[in-house]
């Protein structure tokens, strides 16, 4: 059975990752990646591809940039007609972005079956786009592959009409399988940095960057907080830090660098002594990591790092911001990983995924035998 994979975004392809080498492995499918090209930095996207050893997409629909409706649209037509002349048995779209909406639509439309990875996730904010495109596309999915027990309620509470599978998180599937090289590269070296005597800072989220009050309030917080802090820059954070006059270099001990792959940024989360960040894909790395994280949001889909004390939410305001990052480096433990609760499953969520595919796809009656049990402990 073929099975169409959509991705658009850097997040999406570490979600991917593990997905394509669960269905190849499998023997069941054959894999066809589409990306829309929605990030659309040609080297990092490359890159990311490489590292992971990711087979190349079977087209790049080069949608770009543009306003939601241009952007989901255009992704839209494109996935259509790729799906038109390919023809899978099922499409897989990971994560929450307009890229994953607008395969989650047209595959709807086009009667192929459709499964939605890292359904159930919720932050109650509706003024995010992220927040809008996973309710839309879990209420048209057919499977619902639900990484933790609480995403798995939210799908019940909302009574979803397709089928939720509680399977894990196939981005801690990632994190184990690249956590060995993470640490083996010289990334520290490169930077002469030493061990927890940092912060890894990442910023991108329309709320944060397109205000300039806000980013100017996570720079003077940054500044204040006095220990050194690496920022890799994001495009987007960059050409809005230009557009309004704000310059990175005025704050001493803040480092900016270009945007990094998947495993040099895990290395430089793992080896830090905390994470500021607007990113749910850091919120969770830095967990698994056992590294604390002052997320720079009012709410957050991760609710698990916060019910394990690991994250804290702090909006954009200068003081809980400060009170937070001097919370963790006041000389406070840092908890080991292997101590925490382990909410996002055992590593083998993209082999429960593959499982429960194969299932649907050749029409194994029953939803008990689709309802896969999520394994408690963490695997090396």
């Amino acid at each position: 059975m073929k099975v169409a994979i959509i991705v658009g975004t850097r997040p999406q392809i570490i979600k991917a990752g593990p997905l394509i080498r669960a269905l190849s492995k499998s023997g069941d499918f054959e894999v066809e990646v589409v990306h829309t090209g929605q990030h659309y930095d040609y080297q990092l996207t490359k890159l990311m591809f490489e590292e992971l050893s990711l087979p190349d997409p079977a087209t790049n629909l080069n949608v770009g940039s543009g306003t939601h409706a241009q952007q989901t649209a255009d992704a839209m037509v494109g996935i259509e007609r790729f799906l038109e002349k390919s023809r899978p048995s099922a499409v897989i779209v990971p994560g929450d972005t307009n890229s994953a909406l607008a395969g989650g639509l047209a595959s709807t439309k086009l009667r192929i079956p459709f499964g939605h990875v890292e359904a159930g996730a919720r932050s109650y904010d509706m003024s995010m786009p992220e927040e809008i495109n996973r309710r839309l596309l879990d209420h048209c999915s057919g499977l619902l592959f639900a990484p933790t027990e609480n995403c798995l309620g939210n799908l019940v509470k909302e009574s979803v009409p397709g089928r939720p599978i509680l399977t894990g998180d196939v981005m801690y599937d990632s994190y184990l399988e690249f956590q060995d090289k993470a640490d083996s590269t010289n990334q520290l070296d490169l930077l002469n940095l030493e061990e927890q005597e940092y912060a890894v800072l990442t910023v991108h989220r329309a709320e944060n960057v397109d205000r300039r009050d806000r980013l100017e309030s996570i720079l003077t917080a940054v500044r204040l907080a006095g220990l050194p802090v690496i920022l890799p820059l994001h495009p987007r954070t960059r050409k809005a830090m230009a557009e309004c006059g704000i310059s990175p270099e005025s704050v001493p001990n803040l480092r900016v660098i270009d945007p990094v792959g998947y495993i040099e940024m895990l290395c430089l989360l793992r080896h830090s002594a905390l994470a500021i960040t607007d990113s749910g894909g850091v919120q969770k790395d830095a967990f698994w990591s056992g590294v604390p994280c002052v997320t720079l949001r009012e709410n957050t889909e991760w609710v698990e790092t916060l019910q394990a004390g690991m994250n804290t939410l702090v909006g954009t305001d200068v003081q809980k911001i400060l009170a937070a990052v001097q919370l963790w480096t006041a000389g406070n433990e840092r908890p080991k990983p292997s101590a925490l609760t382990h909410p996002f499953g055992d590593g083998h969520a993209s082999e429960r995924v593959a499982e429960a595919l194969a299932q649907y796809t050749s029409g194994v009656p029953g939803d008990k035998q689709l309802q896969v049990a999520l394994a408690k402990g963490p695997k090396a």
